[in-house]
């Protein structure tokens, strides 16, 4: 309808160029929006305020010249001026009630843009290192990323959902060395565990399993072990020197087969955990892309000297640095330190070279909120490569913080003290969960209520909005326990007779569910169509509670019919898009 309108208002302006509007620049597009208040119509368009100016007249007289000017049109009942110079327009029944038959006719497709229509995306989301199982801060990136793809995607976006496998680095040698330990402590040897170790049970039970398929293979003597390695915290010493002698002792002892092996363990059996985590909780991924691929590849060298014929980067005291503060950061960023060694921002600089390569002009990065300081170093290299600034879109999801008997719970995957996301999922169940994360905008902090989501009360969000699906699907059975058939032609036939204040606002609610859709997506706000299904669920309620459908008048019975089942498709449609499912009977 927006388009429709769009279109009147534009014949109308290229009419007037041969009068008020001579030698004026004409708009590509003009803004109609809906307005707030149903006694000022429809939607309301304030062209006439923002060309007044340029026009030399009075907005109203500029108002009422494009109103006279406006073509005829069978969904416009009709056209009035306001205020300083709004034009607001009154459509016809059939245009508020035609919302109806297009949603039936169209099913699940209802509110999404052709497939293609927008650009190739790239969106990439949680991509947690691989150290330990996901926990509920995870989950809320997950979900968060999952709904935009899916919104994005329903927005007409040629969408690839990936995971980046920070399997590189020096996180992922403690990993495989906290393994290494546990394996030795299980094989009899005594010592204590490190302070920056990973101390999760998790890590006992990678040991154990490798004690099962290799035996003692790679027992070393403690006393090799923690040769010349700096003492740790409890000692005096420094946890962070202690933990890289303890990794300079596996890599030296093992060697660098039986190390690889121990560390593949820690690695694949995390990575295995947090696959089956994310499907469970109805996340998939496109591709896994390995970090490590791009060491192996030179993938890092590849995008550093792209950096360089671009002119981007400088050498000081022997370390390539990538001039970053070209793009509003606070400091340049070092590329290659002065030894040689390549820093993780080069590996970040070759990931996004390698999603351009492969054809991407829209990249999603969905980060966690402590993330936030790496923003401009890899926008700004983005710029620097592609020479545009709207390529990269970067989204942090803020903390989650859980409640559970009025007690915060700790999340620290280092200590093994956490909650889980398969443990929130256990308790609240999938949809709670899904519905939870997103229903707060992901760049505010996030109190998830454990008892509120496991509730079945109208207080629940999502438990409301489903109930309101199954209450459709329950009048249906009514009716044909009433000996009453659906006729959905006559339905659509007396759509007319929909005049109830409850059914109108049903009307404009349907009605918004295609713009809602499109500002979620560009936007990148899930919690906006959360908001909108709840307000849908609130409207059908009321309308629920103070109207009966199965009336004998078959024509007005149809009718609301026709009426509730595109309440119920749309409610389908968004929960299926937050990853919610819908049920027939609650």
């Amino acid at each position: 309808m927006k388009d429709l309108l769009q279109q009147l208002v534009l014949q109308a302006l290229d009419s007037l160029q041969s009068g008020p509007l001579a030698d004026i620049d004409l708009p590509d597009a003009v803004q109609i929006e809906r307005t707030r208040d149903a006694a000022h119509g429809d939607y309301a368009c304030n062209v006439a305020l923002t060309l007044a100016k340029k026009a030399g007249k009075p907005p109203r007289d500029l108002a009422q010249a494009i109103v006279d000017t406006l073509p005829a049109s069978g969904e416009v009942e009709k056209v009035e001026i306001a205020g300083p110079g709004f034009i607001n327009f009154y459509l016809t029944k059939h245009a508020q009630t035609a919302v109806i038959g297009r949603i039936l006719a169209e099913g699940e497709t209802y509110g999404r843009a052709a497939t293609g229509s927008g650009p190739k995306t790239l969106v990439e989301f949680v991509s947690a290192n691989p150290t330990g199982p996901l926990h509920v801060g995870h989950g809320r990136g997950a979900a968060f990323g999952a709904t935009v793809a899916n919104l994005l995607e329903a927005a007409g976006h040629d969408v690839h959902r990936e995971y980046y496998v920070n399997d590189a680095g020096r996180q992922m040698d403690i990993l495989g060395t906290s393994v290494w330990l546990r394996y030795l402590q299980a094989c009899g040897e005594t010592f204590s565990f490190p302070k920056n170790g990973y101390q999760g049970d998790y890590i006992g039970d990678y040991a154990a399993e490798l004690i099962s398929e290799h035996g003692e293979a790679f027992r070393r003597n403690a006393s090799e072990v923690f040769e010349a390695v700096p003492a740790d915290e409890a000692d005096g010493g420094d946890k962070e020197a202690h933990i890289d002698g303890l990794i300079a002792s596996a890599k030296r002892l093992l060697g660098p087969d039986d190390y690889e092996t121990v560390f593949q363990k820690g690695l694949t059996r995390i990575l295995d955990d947090i696959r089956d985590d994310l499907a469970e909780f109805g996340v998939n991924y496109d591709e896994w892309f390995s970090e490590r691929s791009l060491v192996v590849n030179d993938a890092r060298d590849t995008g550093i000297e792209r950096l360089k014929a671009s002119g981007h980067t400088k050498t000081e005291e022997g370390a390539l640095w990538f001039k970053s503060t070209d793009y509003g950061d606070e400091k340049d960023r070092v590329l290659i330190r002065s030894n040689g060694e390549h820093t993780y921002f080069a590996s970040d600089v070759a990931y996004h070279v390698n999603k351009l390569d492969r054809g991407y002009s829209h990249l999603v990065d969905i980060w966690g909120a402590d993330h936030h300081g790496y923003i401009k170093r890899v926008a700004g290299a983005v710029q620097a490569l592609t020479g545009h600034d709207d390529v990269l879109d970067v989204r942090l999801v803020q903390f989650v913080s859980l409640f559970r008997g009025g007690e915060k719970q700790q999340m620290s995957t280092r200590s093994g003290e956490f909650i889980t996301l398969r443990e929130l999922r256990e308790e609240v169940g999938n949809d709670a969960a899904r519905f939870f994360y997103v229903m707060r905008s992901n760049d505010v902090p996030l109190d998830f209520d454990l008892e509120l989501a496991k509730s079945q009360s109208n207080d629940n969000p999502v438990y409301y909005i489903q109930y309101a699906h199954a209450r459709v699907c329950r009048v249906f059975e009514q009716m044909q326990e009433k000996g009453f058939s659906f006729d959905q032609a006559n339905g659509e036939a007396a759509l007319p007779r929909l005049a109830e204040s409850h059914e109108e606002a049903l009307l404009t609610q349907l009605t918004r569910y295609p713009e809602l859709l499109q500002q979620a997506a560009t936007q990148t706000a899930p919690h906006t169509l959360a908001h909108y299904l709840r307000d849908l669920a609130d409207g059908f309620h009321s309308y629920y509670n103070a109207h009966q459908f199965l009336v004998d008048d078959a024509d007005l019975r149809n009718a609301r019919l026709c009426l509730i089942s595109a309440v119920r498709q749309v409610i389908y449609n968004g929960l299926t898009l937050l990853g919610v499912s819908a049920p027939e009977r609650m």
